[in-house]
């Protein structure tokens, strides 16, 4: 059998009279009584069990001995320890609870191990869920969209459906406005048709507003100038929470919406788990503003979007071919 003052190789550990003198017991002079009941025996040097944490003496040291009411306790620790160790890469957290409850951050885009001496983790009350400390705020893990840890399926369902009523109120509001924006592109399209001499204020406005557009847009200077469409973007704020809530940018007209989705995202730092997820409360979609609907992922800017337009993301609303549009 391995030493036992080595708490890895065995399930009692030898208590030294240092560590006896930590208990408030001199060792010296009284040492410790054997704490197996049928035993009681007065034991200098006495072994701690690593299971049950109780004192014996070197007769009642194994868990076999006592009749530990912990049995395999040590044991189970010590596999959690060594699975924990190669989940980190050899690298072994220096406390022993530390090892127990090493995981990943539980925001889904993080890597971030908490659970650690250097990374405690931060527990959010709200989810139930366990953050680093760069996601440990509700904003940044996007708390009112998790269903709670343990929450009961009513519970869930309520949610889910505020979810998705507030998914449906931001699409209406958004059809309201499209509406009025669909009757100002009318006209703008209708004076430009006409050239020069049929612009009215409302089309020349339209135009210095394009033009102004082209100047402010970022993108990708790749590009070339004649094939980019220029847009401005918005972040629908119940839905989509961003952290840039609008933006002025320019994508090629060769692009699929699915494309521009992802770079419009990006640049506005929002959420974006449409590769990660099937369900649909859980997509962003793109909305036409001046078009007054929801584009497909494959369709192409070219077709669907022209300079000046307005483009919203939102999470929740359901697929095009679901909607009224209008």
């Amino acid at each position: 059998m391995s030493s036992p003052n080595n708490p890895n190789e065995t399930t009692y550990i030898s208590m030294s009279p240092a560590a006896l003198a930590a208990r408030g017991t001199d060792a010296s002079l009284v040492g410790a009584h054997c704490q197996y009941p049928p035993c009681n025996q007065l034991d200098f040097l006495p072994f701690k069990c690593q299971s049950c944490s109780q004192t014996y003496c070197s007769d009642h040291r194994t868990e076999d001995g006592h009749d530990c009411s912990q049995k395999g306790a040590w044991a189970t620790r010590r596999r959690l320890a060594e699975q924990a160790k190669a989940s980190l890469g050899g690298h072994k957290p220096v406390r022993d609870r530390d090892v127990l409850y090493a995981k990943p951050c539980a925001e889904g885009t993080c890597k971030t191990t908490i659970g650690t001496s250097l990374v405690p983790g931060v527990h959010c009350n709200a989810c139930r869920r366990d953050y680093c400390l760069k996601h440990r705020l509700e904003e940044d893990h996007d708390c009112k969209s998790k269903p709670p840890v343990g929450a009961r399926a009513s519970a869930l369902a309520a949610q889910q459906a505020a979810i998705t009523t507030k998914a449906t109120s931001a699409l209406e509001r958004l059809k309201l406005w499209g509406a009025s924006k669909k009757e100002q592109y009318k006209d703008s399209r209708a004076a430009k048709a006409a050239g020069p001499s049929g612009l009215n204020a409302k089309g020349q406005t339209k135009l210095v507003a394009v033009n102004t557009l082209k100047k402010t847009a970022k993108g990708d200077a790749k590009i070339p100038p004649e094939k980019r469409v220029y847009l401005y973007v918005e972040a629908e704020n119940e839905t989509a929470k961003a952290k840039i809530p609008k933006g002025e940018f320019f994508f090629s007209q060769d692009w699929v919406v699915g494309r521009m989705l992802d770079s419009a995202a990006a640049s506005l730092q929002v959420q974006n788990i449409n590769n990660r997820s099937d369900k649909e409360e859980d997509k962003l979609r793109v909305f036409h503003v001046e078009g007054g609907r929801i584009l497909d992922f494959g369709e192409k800017l070219g077709t669907a979007l022209v300079s000046g337009n307005t483009v919203v993301l939102l999470r929740g609303v359901g697929a095009p071919e679901d909607l009224i549009k209008v």
